[in-house]
């Protein structure tokens, strides 16, 4: 639950108001699909035990297309020549009112829900008797579990225009709305409407941003609203007016899209959606509502100081880095062996638990990782190519740095520190979020590598974020962040995916293969299959599924793999095939990462039935074949579509440090940018410089086109 929605524990009385933009479609008839989507949350809520009042508009939108079909069947040949078909609106309200109640009566009825209707005019509150029998009323009819259903009575209000004449008690059912929650003491008011929230502009403008918290000092001279509602009278200046109103009268309220079929649902179960507003939103949200970007962007102006540094400086950063760490090393051990134990004690998966844990040495290894990566070639201002365009006018395709990255990764706090490094060394910002079961261990790592970086860069060039309900706004952010990269689970990275503008890097799934090729060496293929398991089985490259050749199916070579995995204790699964040679329980699915010690075993024909799996059920990952048939190992070289493609060889190496790449931030399944360990080269980008000697276009005249390489060390 998000910590600002804390609030939606103690609600019991809810006012929902619903705008003519979700009751009806954009051709004015009614949007039964979305209607029956509300009347089942409100069932739902219902029968929970929440109090619902219901303000719905539609009516004048409704009635008016009804009325316009009317008077096209009534015209004549000629009156449908010059047909204007100007409608009175208090005749579109009075005709719209019944078709939309008997929407409204034969919906709930269907779900055994009763509802009442009252049609109010401002005229009405103003009568003191009036509006004390109709709260009287509302009351009883909550007591019965009814839901009362309110709508201006527009067919004989009195008012001339909604935007001329604001003066009454109400003005709109936005106002009503509000109006009702005060009046009733609610305890939460959901203003529906056709978009998410309140954004700080037109909600079609790309640069809009949905505001997740209103703060009225803040806000309210700096939002443009966009167009009023396309149907009804209102928009979101109603919404926002009456939200306002009833915010600072002590009733909180959420505008959010009442196109999504549960968001009134979410709203109460405390998600963080839609705009919220809250007499305390001042106190409480005023820092973080701008803290994501402000986030950002230290760590984009940080890393503008880093690119502008000399080299020799930037590599003293690392070798800083790695002694800080062997100097903590022992304040690391005891925040991760705190945060082992509370795995532990809530009762983790043991694969995420030994992700989690830094074994003896791991620090050691780290630290030497950063001194490799700093002794590397100067990744920044490369000279890629250099071409003469024309006389005296140069050229230059150089490296530089992505600019801001946000790493959002699960359970382990070595990468951590490997992603840090990587980001130095590519002089990008960086903005880290590690899983909540990492938390100390996160913690003390970021303070000991942020205390070796100099002032006069910042240690706010690597952020890290601490709650999880940052994320969504983060992601957000594609102006001021450039790349994500997500290292997790398969979940972890479709949602992300799902949820941002800003390009994603990374693998959903390392669902690896070893495939024994019948030609294979029996003591070589023992090596590499069990060390593709067993030696880190819950790291993305170990291997999840052995392919072996049907020749080798009578041979002693399967048995002894088959013993040798669960000697070493390896839970085994088969194919449909092999479960049935070798009499093991059949695998759910071949498209399954374990992440432990289990993995399936298949039967397959040949080489070209190994690749067809792999490419049917693999992740394009890491897949390994095991042959001493140099034309059989092409094949499958050549034909596997993966990041990484082995022969004779553990898929265990496919690693940024054991590629010599010095660490990875991840290992990209992506045919876009980057693709298997990503070190630095692959957080950097290019960019042109071109250096002239006053030249201008002018049509091209004149201007002869030599566009001639030239060596990278040409003296300028």
């Amino acid at each position: 639950m998000d910590p600002s929605r804390a609030f939606v524990t103690n609600v019991k009385r809810l006012i929902v108001k619903v705008g003519t933009a979700v009751v009806t479609r954009g051709d004015g008839r009614l949007a039964v699909g979305r209607l029956g989507a509300l009347c089942e949350q409100l069932k739902e809520l219902n029968t929970q035990g929440y109090e619902i009042v219901l303000v719905t508009s539609g009516a004048v939108g409704l009635g008016r297309q009804r009325l316009r079909y009317r008077k096209l069947v009534n015209s004549s040949l000629a009156d449908l020549q010059y047909a204007q078909f100007e409608l009175d609106g208090k005749a579109c309200a009075a005709v719209g009112q019944s078709s939309l109640m008997a929407l409204y009566d034969t919906l709930f009825s269907q779900l055994d829900v009763t509802s009442s209707q009252h049609l109010v005019t401002d005229n009405d509150f103003r009568n003191v008797s009036f509006r004390k029998q109709l709260l009287e009323t509302v009351q009883s009819l909550l007591a019965l579990k009814v839901i009362p259903i309110f709508n201006e009575n527009d067919a004989v209000s009195t008012r001339r225009a909604p935007y001329e004449d604001s003066s009454g008690i109400f003005w709109d059912n936005d106002s009503l709305a509000g109006l009702l929650a005060m009046d009733l003491q609610a305890d939460l008011l959901v203003l529906l409407s056709d978009v998410e929230g309140l954004y700080s502009g037109p909600p079609s403008d790309p640069n809009s941003k949905l505001i997740h918290t209103y703060i009225k000092e803040k806000h309210q001279g700096e939002i443009t609203f966009g167009d009023k509602s396309r149907l009804g009278r209102g928009g979101m200046t109603a919404k926002v007016n009456a939200a306002v109103c009833a915010a600072y009268a002590g009733i909180p309220v959420v505008i959010t899209s009442g196109f999504a079929t549960d968001n009134i649902i979410k709203v109460l179960q405390g998600k963080r959606i839609g705009t919220l507003f809250h007499k305390d939103a001042h106190l409480w949200t005023s820092v973080k509502e701008v803290g994501a970007r402000e986030m950002a962007v230290a760590a984009r102006e940080c890393s503008r100081r880093l690119q502008a540094m000399h080299s020799e400086d930037r590599r003293k950063i690392l070798l800083d880095i790695a002694d800080a760490l062997e100097a903590n090393e022992s304040l690391i051990k005891v925040e991760n062996e705190a945060d082992v134990a509370a795995t532990q004690d809530a009762g983790y998966e043991k694969s995420l638990v030994a992700r989690l844990a830094l074994k003896p040495g791991k620090i050691a290894g780290l630290a030497k990782s950063i001194r490799v990566l700093a002794d590397m070639e100067e990744p920044i201002g490369l000279v890629l190519k250099r071409t003469e365009l024309s006389d005296g006018l140069i050229l230059e395709k150089t490296s530089c740095p992505l600019g801001v990255l946000l790493i959002v990764f699960e359970s382990r706090p070595d990468a951590l520190v490997q992603i840090a490094s990587l980001a130095i060394r590519s002089g990008n910002g960086l903005l880290l979020k590690g899983g909540k079961e990492a938390n100390r261990s996160n913690a003390i790592l970021h303070k000991v590598i942020t205390s070796a970086i100099p002032k006069n860069v910042g240690d706010k060039l690597i952020g890290l974020v601490t709650s999880r309900e940052d994320i969504p706004d983060l992601l957000k952010l594609d102006d001021v962040i450039d790349l994500v990269i997500p290292r997790g689970s398969n979940k972890l990275v479709s949602q992300i995916k799902d949820s941002t503008k800003i390009p994603v890097l990374g693998h959903a799934d390392g669902i690896c293969h070893v495939y024994v090729d019948k030609s294979a060496k029996v003591d070589m293929a023992k090596q590499i299959v069990l060390d593709a398991k067993i030696d880190y089985p819950a790291a993305c490259n170990a291997m999840e599924t052995l392919l072996v050749h049907k020749d080798l199916s009578s041979s002693s070579l399967l048995n002894e793999l088959v013993m040798e995995l669960q000697q070493e204790g390896v839970t085994l699964y088969g194919g449909p095939r092999a479960s049935s040679l070798l009499n093991l329980p059949e695998a759910r699915s071949f498209h399954h990462e374990y992440n432990s010690m289990a993995c399936t075993i298949e039967i397959v024909d040949d080489v070209q039935a190994a690749i067809d799996h792999i490419h049917k059920h693999g992740s394009s990952h890491t897949d390994c074949i095991v042959t001493e048939n140099h034309e059989v190992a092409e094949i499958f070289l050549h034909g596997v579509d993966s990041a990484a493609v082995f022969h004779n060889a553990s898929t265990r190496f496919c690693d940024g440090a054991r590629f010599g790449l010095g660490a990875e931030v991840g290992i990209s399944t992506s045919r876009i940018h980057a693709r298997g360990p990503v070190g630095v080269e692959g957080l950097l980008t290019t960019r042109w410089i071109l250096r002239g000697k006053g030249q201008v276009v002018d049509g091209d005249k004149g201007v002869i086109y030599s566009h001639k390489d030239l060596p990278l060390q040409t003296q300028l």
